[in-house]
């Protein structure tokens, strides 16, 4: 099977990203393999990698720039308003001289990510560029410090939105659950299918998904990003990384890393925004603090969906397009990871929802009759079931 056009032909020493405009990847193929250069110099291996990107609407520069250690102290008021924290480091909000508002991430030389990391996130956000990711504008490495600055993202990520949230936050609307959705789907698809060799995310979830103003997302963090397997390689060997509670189970127990790693991660990222639970949450009673497991007993009927659905939601959901989320759902999470969609099967799957959101009164009124095109989309729901489209 192939991903029509999105991959160039297999090529084993193939050592460099590509970006294609070709159309979209609805299967997964082998395409290029590739390994991100760790040098001491960030400089330096940012220098060797640009213009290896190719075609595309993506640059073919980085418009990453160094920034010295000074200027940020500056930007960020002396790393007084901190913003968010995690295994890199802790973001601060700063403001450039240009009086652009940026992000400063500051790595923790004792974290739990490191050098390495940091080189991978520096040569995949200058290499890669697409709506559904945030912008890398610059980076430091004075002496011993190790910032990253990204545009500022004024929501926060969707975790900020979907748990433990107070009473002065608005819960997230269906409509906007799927949009979101849908935006993180599309930037998956750019790594999965548009890069080549094709890039493995590896790190999917609510936390590393950035809202701005408007609620549009853009993946973030890409410290463990992978490059994917090519040619007759059906996958990358590795050590096991990324957060517990959206790893694949093929992964945890193998270190072998696929696409479709990456898929079994959104599927939880879905079941996130349905049910508005965590991956993994130790308050709750036992039976229920693995998100997916807990899941299962529902997934298996239609008639217990309703079980899923979050609470802050108020019964304000079309009950008909629900069901097609959960299915959606169901299919990435898979324990066989063959039987996974690819993540240009979903989509498309997801824009025919968000294309059904949109509708005024899709809340109230019970959902037309779909076309037997769209039929295929989302499949009832079947353990094997697999996503699949026909021409017109």
């Amino acid at each position: 099977m192939s991903c029509f056009s999105c991959l160039s032909p297999r090529r084993k020493e193939v050592r460099r990203i590509q970006i294609d405009t070709g159309s979209r990847c609805s299967s997964y193929a082998g395409s290029g393999k590739g390994k991100v250069n760790s040098k001491s110099s960030v400089d330096g291996s940012i220098r060797e990698s640009e213009g290896k990107v190719k075609g595309g609407n993506s640059p073919n520069t980085s418009g990453a720039r160094s920034f010295p250690f000074r200027e940020l102290i500056i930007a960020a008021r002396g790393f007084r308003e901190k913003i968010g924290e995690g295994g890199f480091g802790k973001v601060y909000k700063g403001r450039l001289e240009t009086d652009q508002v940026v992000a400063i991430k500051q790595l923790n030389l004792d974290g739990q990510q490191g050098f390495q990391e940091f080189i991978v996130e520096v040569l995949m956000l200058s290499l890669l560029h697409h709506p559904n990711l945030v912008t890398l504008i610059g980076y430091c490495t004075d002496g011993d410090q190790r910032l990253l600055v990204y545009e500022y993202m004024p929501m926060g990520s969707l975790a900020d939105h979907l748990f433990d949230i107070g009473p002065e936050k608005e819960p997230l609307s269906w409509n906007t659950r799927i949009k979101i959705a849908l935006g993180a789907a599309r930037g998956l698809e750019y790594l999965h299918c548009k890069a080549n060799p094709p890039v493995i995310y590896r790190d999917l979830k609510s936390a590393n998904i950035l809202l701005d103003s408007d609620f549009h997302p853009k993946l973030s963090d890409f410290g463990l990003a992978k490059l994917g397997p090519v040619g007759d390689n059906t996958h990358v060997s590795t050590r096991v990384m990324g957060t517990d509670g959206y790893c694949a189970p093929e992964y945890i127990i193998s270190g072998k890393l696929t696409l479709n790693s990456d898929i079994y991660c959104f599927g939880v990222v879905l079941l996130e925004l349905i049910t508005g639970r965590r991956a993994l949450d130790s308050r709750r009673k036992p039976g229920e603090q693995n998100l997916v497991d807990w899941s299962r007993q529902f997934l298996k009927d239609k008639k217990l969906f309703v079980n899923l659905v979050d609470p802050d939601l108020q019964g304000r959901y079309p009950s008909r397009y629900l069901n097609h989320a959960i299915d959606i759902t169901a299919m990435c999470l898979q324990e066989k990871q063959n039987l996974r969609p690819p993540i240009g099967d979903i989509v498309m799957a997801l824009e025919y929802l968000a294309s059904q959101s949109d509708s005024p009164d899709v809340l109230h009124n019970p959902p037309p009759r779909i076309s037997s095109r769209l039929d295929n989309i989302v499949l009832s729901h079947k353990p094997n079931a697999r996503m699949s489209f026909n021409s017109v």
